[in-house]
């Protein structure tokens, strides 16, 4: 299969290419941040020039379409709205377009920040989204886009964490840094979410497209934790001190964009659809301190173009 990737060198791009790369043909799209030396073919674009990024799929000729290309700091939407709808709202809805003209498979990324976390329990696939900031409402506007432009497209709401190129592209990845380098730092105590970790996250991305599931799918972990208590579990099993993550609510913080406080994500959906349980808290975690500690972190920075 000829699998192209937007947003290849994200922490999700990156992962999922390396990972798909071992029995298929990748071609990931770049452009501000570019790679050297993956296993992959890379192309650098700009997929903000709708020319660009609708000729990207008669020229590859793809079977599948991922799309990981985001603008996904939530202050920078808030301080570039304009951008952050064409990256995260126009974007997929060409790509979207394109492949349904191509009969093309395509699977857009979207997010659990587009409800406003006032249920008390955790969000299906039917309940309304509301919203709260730029990203979320972009992100939004895009699922919409791509479900009207390609009825036949695999959407799907996610919340992951890994290492990325950078070392900088995620809370698992703050936590740890910061932890080992002897750094106090805050955990939110009432953002409650359910993180998947990246490399248990692109299998079943594949597995949902091999199976031909369409639609709209919420893919997360089955278990909800605050993300205090996710730093806390960090801090343990890499043998670090938990005293260094101070319990403080996220109203206390100075970031712009407003997040919700209920990210759970209810996930019944699709492991009826898979007929599998997907990978609970403490299974994610051990598979990524095993990847720290075998090298993989540090392995990732030689990609760095």
């Amino acid at each position: 299969m000829r699998v192209l990737v937007t947003g290849a060198s994200g922490l999700l791009g990156i992962n999922f290419c390396l990972q798909v790369s071992q029995k298929h043909d990748v071609v990931g799209i770049v452009h501000s941040h570019s790679l050297s030396n993956v296993p992959f073919q890379v192309l650098r674009i700009d997929l903000a020039y709708e020319e660009l990024a609708r000729d990207l799929v008669s020229m590859v000729k793809p079977n599948l379409v991922v799309n990981c290309a985001a603008m996904a700091y939530l202050d920078q939407c808030e301080r570039q709205p304009q951008v952050a709808k064409i990256i995260n709202a126009d974007l997929p809805a060409w790509l979207a377009e394109e492949c349904a003209h191509n009969k093309t498979q395509f699977l857009h990324i979207s997010t659990d920040a587009v409800f406003d976390g006032r249920k008390k329990s955790g969000y299906t696939e039917k309940d309304s989204p509301n919203p709260l900031s730029v990203y979320a409402r972009t992100k939004l506007e895009g699922e919409r886009a791509v479900r009207k432009a390609n009825p036949n497209a695999l959407i799907v709401r996610v919340n992951f964490y890994g290492f990325s190129i950078s070392g900088e592209r995620g809370l698992a990845e703050f936590f740890l840094y910061n932890l080992l380098a002897g750094k106090q730092v805050n955990g939110f105590t009432d953002v409650h979410f359910c993180p998947l970790y990246v490399h248990d996250l692109s299998p079943i991305l594949m597995e949902m497209v091999s199976k031909g599931l369409k639609g709209l799918y919420h893919v997360v972990s089955p278990e909800e934790l605050s993300k205090y208590d996710f730093g806390v579990k960090i801090a343990h099993i890499f043998g670090l001190d938990r005293s260094l993550i101070t319990p403080v609510s996220v109203k206390e913080s100075d970031l712009i964009a407003p997040r919700a406080l209920n990210l759970i994500l209810n996930i019944n959906k699709l492991q009826s659809d898979l007929d599998k349980a997907l990978p609970k808290q403490e299974q994610g975690l051990s598979y990524f301190y095993d990847h720290y500690q075998k090298g993989y972190a540090t392995n990732l920075k030689k990609y760095i173009g």
